[in-house]
């Protein structure tokens, strides 16, 4: 691990301005040289990896007292971005209300894992690309912008079908990020000018010709909390994975379902583990809305979320199984007991 100065920020004012510090310089190539860190659960490791190289660590736990916060309410549910994993998924309301995030927060990680990081952090963390991870592969557009992409032509069996470019076909990894983009959540950001407010799924970008720029968020800027509007009782995160026990998604799949009288007045679906951004199935939505849920339907919806996706020699099997796990998604949903 490289050398790097450590600083406690005591409040956001300072944490902002430490970490905008870089951008003052109008060199892009400084604006990741300040980090922050909370759960220190994926920055660490890629620091030991030597991916990431800051400079400069801002501990931005001190926060918690004010960004960590669980706060449901009767049309909409707020959640600090400093609040653990395990919190949120343990959390009585939630499991109620919103048992898609509980699920998602769940499945994310080992028990250890949840108990230190933070949602914030879940959100923002980095692809689980081997090439991006290794540094002794040179030709990787996330960490080293215009040497081309090693997975194209490699070993790319837990790469992205949706979402990908001519310049990457990584995958986002996270799972709690699929439940926010299902559920229109907005993201709380915290910056130097102050607080903004945007939808969460305006966040993470698609890699276009710009794989390194993963986020919209600006220099020094901070994720302080997320709102997700409404209650969403029946809803469910399914994960498909390679073990049981900790491990990262081959498909995943939100559903949220708002279901009166046997007809689905409104759906929500979001799929992960297959897309390079957490990624939102609208015309496959659209399928279900007005309709009496089958078997059939099920099928011609699954069919819909994937029917621009593209598949490689080692990952091409995701889109039959991200297909099945929609399905079932949408199954266990409908027959939920609420």
């Amino acid at each position: 691990m490289r050398p790097f100065s450590y600083q406690r920020a005591s409040d956001p004012d300072m944490a902002v301005q430490v970490l905008g510090a870089a951008a003052a310089a109008n060199n892009p190539l400084t604006q990741a040289m300040a980090q922050p860190l909370a759960g220190g659960t994926t920055l660490i490791d890629l620091m030991k990896l030597d991916v990431m190289r800051p400079a400069a660590i801002v501990d931005i736990n001190p926060l918690a007292r004010g960004w960590s916060a669980i706060e449901p309410g009767g049309d909409k549910l707020r959640l600090g971005a400093l609040a653990k994993m395990s919190d949120v998924a343990a959390h009585d309301g939630i499991q109620r209300d919103y048992p898609v995030i509980a699920d998602s927060l769940k499945l994310a990680a080992s028990a250890q894992l949840r108990n230190m990081a933070t949602l914030g952090g879940n959100v923002m963390q980095r692809t689980r690309c081997s090439y991006f991870r290794d540094v002794s592969y040179e030709n990787c557009n996330k960490r080293n912008p215009g040497s081309g992409c090693a997975a194209m032509d490699g070993v790319n069996r837990m790469h992205a079908v949706l979402g990908t470019s001519d310049h990457c076909i990584a995958t986002y990894p996270g799972d709690f990020a699929q439940a926010l983009i299902a559920l229109d959540a907005t993201v709380e950001i915290t910056g130097r000018s102050g607080t903004r407010n945007m939808p969460f799924a305006e966040l993470h970008k698609a890699p276009g010709n710009t794989p390194d720029i993963e986020t919209t968020l600006q220099p020094g800027e901070l994720i302080s909390a997320f709102v997700i509007p409404g209650r969403w009782p029946r809803s469910v995160y399914l994960k498909a994975r390679d073990r049981q026990s900790y491990e990262f998604a081959l498909s995943s799949a939100a559903v949220a379902l708002d279901v009166q009288g046997g007809t689905i007045r409104d759906a929500r679906i979001a799929l992960g583990g297959v897309a390079t951004v957490p990624w939102r199935a609208r015309e496959a939505e659209a399928l279900l809305k007005g309709q009496k849920f089958d078997d059939g339907l099920a099928q011609r919806v699954a069919d819909a979320a994937f029917a621009d996706a593209r598949g490689r020699q080692h990952n091409n099997f995701k889109i039959a199984l991200g297909k099945r796990v929609v399905a079932r998604a949408l199954q266990q949903a409908v027959t939920m007991e609420i």
